[in-house]
């Protein structure tokens, strides 16, 4: 196990600045996001059972701070309280910043606002559940902390799926908790929209619905925001033959024509249902990523096509009192200036010349960008390029406001990986910090839709990361998330299990392919012999085998830890003191993952078999494969359908799926499974009805 901060005895005292990040005083308190000032100096008389009333001098009640703290009732005096608490603008500390101040017998919160009150709570109700998990009374501690970024949103994307609605509730909590304050919600057809009702799915939530989560989320300090997708990405609309003479393409339904009036109706009347269901927030995200547009061949320039619709759109957020958002790609690659972003080899030497030679493109235009809009620069790989901070940096000397955004779900199939994307989350985070700018995106798209919970790993070192800054190593942060998470005996790295798994996902995605990917299986006019990985043959024994001698290796590894992550998962299913669905979830996830890994090593069996018998033997072992997987997909669908709706209505239009997205290829949750069924097939076809 590893802390940054030694084991100290009872009374000694410790100050831990804003470099440190682990409390050791009889207990251990981890927090998070880590306070930016933090000092101990003993424990207090208080244990857990001991805070039972609260006292506020005007009278007001104790705002939805966690469980602990939800059953403490009201003192009439100061004297009959252990909590005390106030707010007080005068506090010379940030918005959203807080004092927390324990005693020997008292607990003393001051928000400089109502949000820094908020999260004075949040920071005492984990206080108090490491306390009570501990068996440790209350530290005797001072705390005054802050955020470093004002604005901290995640993007909720429910594109391809909703879940049902009581999950989006337990996660405005859950997002609370950490001091996430904001969302971007990308409603797609999922809003149940009144003056365009032919867009709304059949399983959207109304307006009224989605409204009263935000009034609910707004208690929390959450503020949402709606992203409602134009110019590209517009296959949900323009799907419908209704619209089809809104297309830039006739034959395509990806883009609008930006020059026919009809469009910005049509999309205005989406805002203004998206403005009623998202009340409180700030900014409308209007999108125009990934899209080329000709205007019906109008001869107008694509970056002209782009700025004109930009305008317009930015135009009716301004007059409706929102701010709007664009993500910023499409000018750069209309200039010459996309790739330098992603490049991390590029001095900036090399990114200057590049600009040098292509800011042009962009100079000639420049009157035609909107000022009141934020270009939202994403890059989910490598924000730390020079090109990426060369990109910010033109933004903003040229008058525009800037934003990041950063991932912590992408393009990955069944989880996210690359240990949750936490280095880039960092880097953004950190840069932002460092530029000044107000706030970061972590993006989490719903592309290939695996199951939200999996994310949280990654939104809480968002949360880490956009309030505290670069204060603890991921290391650290991965032992923190699992003792809030999950319990503090489950904090050591012998519970680590999530990268190894991650790693086991991504070998899955393409365990049974030739080397394409699962998006592209429904595309391809034969999928069985293009795309599914060829099979051992009858009358040429073992060289299959040998063929495969590499993969086969990596299969009897990815079993080994499949079963020892198993074992990791029970363990920690015991000594959970919460969220122990999240880790039903996982389980689940590696017993898909053992399949593919099953099914190769009975085709070896069947490979190299030396006589009759043996052969007999693994053809069983083959023919029992697609009740395993049956099977599976029951258990599987049995807790995954705890909070998500797995299948779109009967009747539900698919689009035409330009990006290949898995989660858009079928009505039911065949698309999880892709490789696995396309396989199976094959294999009946090719080795058990030969």
């Amino acid at each position: 196990m590893k802390y940054p901060v030694a084991i100290l005895l009872l009374g000694c005292l410790v100050v831990l600045d804003s470099c440190q990040n682990s409390i050791q005083q009889e207990g251990e308190f981890n927090l998070l996001p880590q306070p930016q000032e933090i000092s101990i100096s003993g424990t207090s008389a208080l244990s857990v059972e001991d805070v039972t009333h609260y006292f506020n001098a005007d009278g007001s009640e104790l705002a939805p701070a966690g469980e602990l703290l939800s059953g403490l009732s009201s003192a009439e005096n100061p004297s009959g309280a252990q909590l005390s608490f106030k707010i007080d603008q005068s506090l010379s500390i940030k918005d959203e910043g807080y004092t927390l101040e324990i005693e020997q017998e008292s607990i003393t919160i001051t928000g400089k606002d109502r949000a820094g009150l908020l999260y004075g709570f949040m920071t005492l109700n984990q206080l108090l559940v490491d306390a009570l998990e501990q068996d440790v009374n209350l530290p005797l501690c001072s705390i005054e902390d802050y955020p470093l970024l004002s604005y901290r949103a995640i993007h909720l994307d429910v594109k391809h799926h909703l879940e049902k609605k009581d999950y989006y509730y337990h996660l405005m909590d859950k997002l609370a908790q950490y001091k996430v304050n904001a969302i971007i919600l990308e409603v797609e057809d999922k809003l149940g929209y009144e003056r365009q009702p032919i867009v709304g799915s059949e399983d959207a939530l109304s307006i009224e619905e989605w409204k009263s989560l935000s009034d609910y989320a707004l208690e929390r300090n959450i503020e949402i925001s709606p992203l409602v997708q134009g110019l590209g990405h517009a296959s949900f609309i323009l799907k419908h033959e209704q619209y089809a003479d809104l297309r830039d393409d006739p034959d395509s339904d990806w883009a609008f024509n930006p020059l026919d009036p009809e469009t910005y109706e049509l999309q205005f009347d989406l805002y203004l249902d998206a403005f009623e269901a998202m009340p409180h927030g700030r900014y409308l995200h209007v999108g125009g990523d990934e899209v080329h547009t000709t205007g019906r061949g109008s001869g107008k320039t694509e970056l002209e096509l782009q700025l004109t619709w930009l305008n317009k759109v930015c135009s009716f957020a301004e007059d409706h009192g929102r701010i709007p958002i664009f993500w910023d790609d499409m000018p750069l690659k209309y200039a010459g200036l996309y790739s330098p972003m992603f490049q991390t080899n590029l001095s900036r030497e090399k990114v200057d010349s590049i600009w040098s030679a292509n800011e042009h493109k962009l100079v000639e235009y420049l009157d035609l960008f909107p000022k009141n809009c934020i270009y939202m620069r994403w890059n989910y790989s490598h924000p730390q390029a020079e090109g990426n901070i060369k990109a910010m940096e033109w933004f903003a000397e040229n008058g525009m406001q800037v934003m990041g955004a950063t991932a912590g779900q992408t393009r990955w199939v069944l989880m996210p990986q690359n240990e949750s994307n936490m280095e880039n989350i960092r880097s953004f985070a950190q840069s932002s910090i460092e530029k000044g700018i107000d706030g970061l995106l972590l993006t989490l798209w719903d592309d290939d839709s695996p199951h939200f919970e999996l994310y949280m790993r990654g939104i809480l070192a968002f949360a880490e990361y956009s309030w505290s800054g670069e204060k603890r190593s991921m290391d650290e942060i991965k032992a923190v998330f699992r003792q809030r998470e999950y319990a503090h005996a489950v904090a050591g790295e012998e519970y680590g299990f999530v990268d190894r798994l991650e790693l086991m996902a991504a070998w899955w995605n393409r365990a049974l392919l030739k080397g394409s990917s699962r998006n592209a299986l429904r595309r391809m006019d034969e999928p069985l012999s293009e795309g599914i990985i060829d099979l051992p043959l009858s009358d040429k024994k073992g060289e299959w085998s040998k063929m495969h001698k590499g993969e086969l290796e990596i299969a009897s590894k990815i079993l080994e830890d499949s079963e020892a992550v198993a074992e990791t998962l029970s363990e920690m299913t015991k000594l959970a003191n919460r969220n122990q669905y999240r880790l039903d979830i996982y389980a689940q996830v590696n017993e898909l993952i053992r399949f593919s890994a099953h099914a190769l090593l009975a085709l070896n069996a069947y490979d190299i078999a030396l006589d009759e018998a043996g052969e007999a033997a693994a053809l069983l072992e083959i023919e029992a494969l697609p009740g395993k997987l049956a099977g599976l997909r029951e258990e599987l669908e049995g807790v995954f359908g705890e909070t998500r709706n797995l299948s779109k209505p009967d009747g539900y239009i698919l689009d035409q799926d330009h990006h290949h997205h898995l989660a858009n290829q079928t009505l039911s949750f065949d698309w999880l499974y892709t490789a696995e069924l396309f396989f199976l097939e094959k294999t009946a076809n090719e080795i058990l009805f030969r």
